[in-house]
């Protein structure tokens, strides 16, 4: 990670190294923090921040899934996460707000826990690697299934949720792969460790639906909002690990890994980038550098005063 100057943290900027919390901070103890990650791309018109009031409405629903108050309204947020872009000068980073329980009583009741709130942001290239963004990434089938919705709730981003994911990711990388596909408690697929999926069969896109236990991802969004454009079918169905196998292409999408396609499932080889897949991939690109007037609404821009 390459470390900026400033982290905005409950309304004000304090430097990267002492952006600190108590070693007694609930969240680090009980996971009772939600976060969203989020893009900024640099444009002809400057940094632009990728669908920001969607992932602040999502970051609004989380927290108050685990009844945490933001103590902001999302208009600030919003501004909060444009002058930490700025103030670190970062035309292209990723963005990271993180609403948490911080220091006071222990015990799982958290109700007398400060909530706290902090802005980060950083360079980050492609998460997967740039050469996957071509080439493709191999995955595993995960023995440990994704969190059902009687279980935690899915559609949240919480921090003490990843640890599922975290899991996954550790099996995969010591069976050699790139990344983890998790399934749901029926056996269906439901997300990578960090990512939605899509697999191509006869030109035709298929993603898990999200009561498969997939998160609600605006990335996957827009590839759905991408591919009816460009005039594909889009479906969500409950998809089978066999699905990716005979898929004629297949690809997993998120805010870190954008739009990275799949080489192999379980050794089974897809192939890497397909047409469709790069198709969709293209056309995400041009929006986000600000180059796709069909989908401008898709970035934000700091609001300046008017001189």
């Amino acid at each position: 990670m390459q470390p900026t100057e400033k982290i905005w943290r409950n309304g004000s900027f304090v430097p990267w190294d002492e952006a600190n919390v108590h070693i007694l901070t609930h969240a680090l103890h009980y996971g009772t923090g939600v976060f969203e990650g989020i893009r900024a791309y640099d444009t002809p018109r400057g940094a632009a921040v990728f669908r920001l009031t969607d992932h602040l409405e999502r970051l609004r629903r989380s927290a108050a899934l685990y009844e945490m108050d933001l103590g902001y309204t999302l208009p600030e947020l919003a501004e909060a996460i444009h002058e930490t872009v700025a103030v670190n000068n970062v035309s292209s980073c990723y963005v990271r707000p993180i609403v948490f329980r911080g220091a006071g009583p222990m015990g799982l009741y958290p109700r007398d826990n400060p909530v706290e709130v902090a802005v980060a942001v950083w360079p980050w290239g492609a998460y997967l690697g740039e050469e996957a963004l071509e080439h493709g990434v191999s995955c595993k089938i995960s023995s440990f299934r994704r969190i059902g919705p009687n279980t935690l709730p899915p559609t949240a981003k919480a921090s003490g949720q990843y640890i599922n994911s975290v899991l996954a990711k550790l099996e995969a990388s010591r069976a050699g792969d790139d990344e983890a596909i998790l399934l749901n408690e029926e056996g269906y697929i439901a997300d990578g460790s960090g990512e939605n999926v899509f697999a191509v069969r006869d030109g035709v896109l298929h993603t898990p639906p999200t009561t498969a236990s997939c998160l609600p991802g605006i990335t996957r969004d827009t590839v759905m909002r991408i591919a009816h454009t460009l005039g594909y079918d889009v479906r969500e169905v409950n998809l089978v690990r066999t699905d990716l196998y005979f898929a004629d292409e297949a690809f997993l999408c998120g805010t870190a890994a954008e739009v990275t396609p799949i080489a192999s499932v379980d050794g089974q080889q897809i192939g890497g980038r397909g047409p469709i897949t790069k198709a969709i991939q293209d056309t995400f690109f041009a929006i986000v550098s600000g180059r796709d007037e069909r989908f401008s609404d898709l970035l934000d821009y700091p609001v300046r005063a008017a001189v």
